[in-house]
C-alpha cells in the first residue's frame, strides 16, 4: 500500500472528519493522528468521551495495519482493547504501530496522549479483506 493511499483512505472516513481529526504521519507500519480537543466532543466531567479516545485508537491501529497490506486491501478491526488511563483534557495525539502482521490478522498498539498525559493504550487485532 502506498503511503498516500493511506491518505486517500482516511480522507473518506466521514467520522474522523466529523471529530476534527488529521492523520498527520503515515511511514510503513506507523500512523499517527491528532484530534483538537473541543467541548463538544467531552462527556458530563467535562474531559473528552471514552468513545472519542477509543476511535482515534482505533482509526490509528487500523491505518497503522493498512499501511502494510497489499495494494487494493481493507482492513476491519475485529477485537481491540482500551485501557484508559487519565481523563484527557487537552488536544490527542495518537501513535500506532504493529506488533505482528499475519497474512490474514494484523496485532497494532496505540498509545494516546493528551499533552503530556498518557490517557489510554489500545491493543487491537485486525483483518485482512
Amino acid at each position: 500500500m502506498t503511503i498516500q493511499a493511506v491518505y486517500d483512505s482516511f480522507a473518506k472516513q466521514r467520522f474522523m472528519s466529523t471529530l476534527g481529526a488529521r492523520l498527520t504521519k503515515v511511514d510503513s507500519g506507523e500512523v499517527e493522528i491528532e484530534l483538537p480537543f473541543r467541548a463538544e466532543l467531552t462527556q458530563q466531567t467535562g474531559t473528552l468521551h471514552a468513545g472519542v479516545i477509543s476511535a482515534i485508537a482505533d482509526s490509528a491501529c487500523g491505518y497503522a495495519a493498512l499501511s502494510i497490506m497489499p495494494e487494493g486491501a481493507e482492513v476491519l478491526s475485529v477485537e481491540f482493547k482500551l485501557n484508559l488511563l487519565s481523563p484527557a483534557k487537552h488536544d490527542l495525539f495518537a501513535r500506532a504501530g504493529i506488533i505482528r502482521a499475519g497474512n490474514t490478522l494484523t496485532v497494532t498498539k496505540c498509545d494516546v496522549w493528551s499533552t503530556e498525559v498518557q490517557v489510554a493504550t489500545m491493543i487491537a487485532t485486525m483483518i485482512r479483506r
